[in-house]
């Protein structure tokens, strides 16, 4: 008997009596078999991350985001596609640490030939501010718009405890706040841009610049001296406008104005504070007014911002002067 046939008849007897190796098939039979699946490539995972947020009708983008952009983008908008308020999003006009804003095509719908819809980040990728100072005296808003009661002590509880629906329900009044003031603001006839609709991360409003660029905030802008008055008195004119509405905007600046054509618009309200209800509204208020009067002093409007944060305090907490109407000529005279 060669070597070779001993060896095959030993690994045979070996299979047949070594309960070690009997074992050890046994086991292998009742293991179950991996399935293998192929990688999916990009294109595949997007196909299904659109399916999954409802746009399998063709919501293609000419705007191309970012790996860790698209899908918080796609669901984000989903509800302004599924409602025939956009059809495309266009560009990415303005980023920022707790939301990006994007050019989108408007449908005949809104009457807008373009929108902007500004879609805040999701949690992992946003800075947030401490906040606390702006939501003194504010309610908690609810996804329709309405107050949190008191009496409504399960969200109320998850809130105090800082839940994962408790976060959530502070992100949506934080959004809430910022549609409803626009909603609010641009009804009384402020330069604010048109709410057109709002979703669960996201803001549909009126667009502040053209087919090829956005407006720029007011901060990039040199101004003529005749037109930096001018402009510093419509700006003023959307204070006390806030103002008449127990508003003050909270985070006012040239970093948040835009410029189009020669008129401004106020934008970033999520931070809106009620004056009659917040221990540090006054603060707000003069460094709402400084932080203005800083960029227009630059353009040559020379004025005292602690005098202007004085007026308007005393005509709108003072004797009940919330319907009183504006001292205009007080507020655009030039300084002597």
């Amino acid at each position: 008997m060669s070597t070779h046939d001993f060896e095959e008849i030993y690994t045979q007897y070996e299979a047949w009596f070594d309960p070690m190796q009997t074992d050890r098939q046994a086991r292998r039979k009742r293991k179950p078999k991996a399935v293998h699946r192929p990688k999916k490539g990009r294109s595949d995972v997007l196909a299904e991350i659109a399916e999954t947020t409802g746009l399998e009708g063709g919501f293609q983008t000419t705007y191309q985001p970012g790996l860790f952009e698209e899908g918080w983008l796609l669901d984000s908008l989903r509800q302004f596609y599924e409602m025939d308020y956009v059809s495309d999003v266009l560009a990415r006009v303005r980023g920022g640490k707790e939301a990006s804003v994007y050019r989108c095509q408007a449908t005949p719908k809104t009457g807008m030939a373009l929108a902007a819809a500004k879609v805040y980040r999701p949690r992992m990728f946003r800075s947030l501010r401490n906040d606390a100072v702006y939501r003194e005296g504010r309610a908690y808003l609810k996804a329709d718009g309405k107050a949190i009661k008191k009496n409504e002590h399960r969200l109320m509880r998850a809130i105090g405890k800082k839940t994962q629906m408790g976060e959530q329900l502070e992100h949506t009044s934080w959004l809430m706040y910022e549609y409803t003031t626009l909603q609010t603001l641009y009804a009384a006839g402020a330069a604010v841009p048109r709410p057109l609709a709002v979703g669960d991360n996201a803001i549909l409003m009126g667009y502040c610049g053209d087919e090829y660029m956005a407006a720029p905030t007011l901060n990039t802008v040199t101004l003529e001296t005749s037109e930096a008055h001018r402009l510093f008195a419509e700006v003023l004119r959307n204070v006390e406008l806030m103002l008449k509405h127990g508003l003050i905007h909270g985070d006012l600046s040239a970093y948040n104005l835009l410029y189009w054509e020669g008129q401004i618009t106020l934008i970033d309200f999520p931070q809106v504070v009620d004056y009659r209800a917040n221990s540090s509204a006054y603060n707000v208020l003069a460094r709402d007014i400084e932080r203005v009067c800083e960029y227009f002093a630059g353009q040559g409007v020379d004025r005292d911002p602690q005098a202007l944060t004085d007026h308007f305090w005393h005509r709108f907490m003072d004797g009940n002067k919330l319907n009183q109407a504006a001292d205009a000529s007080w507020l655009e005279a030039d300084p002597e």
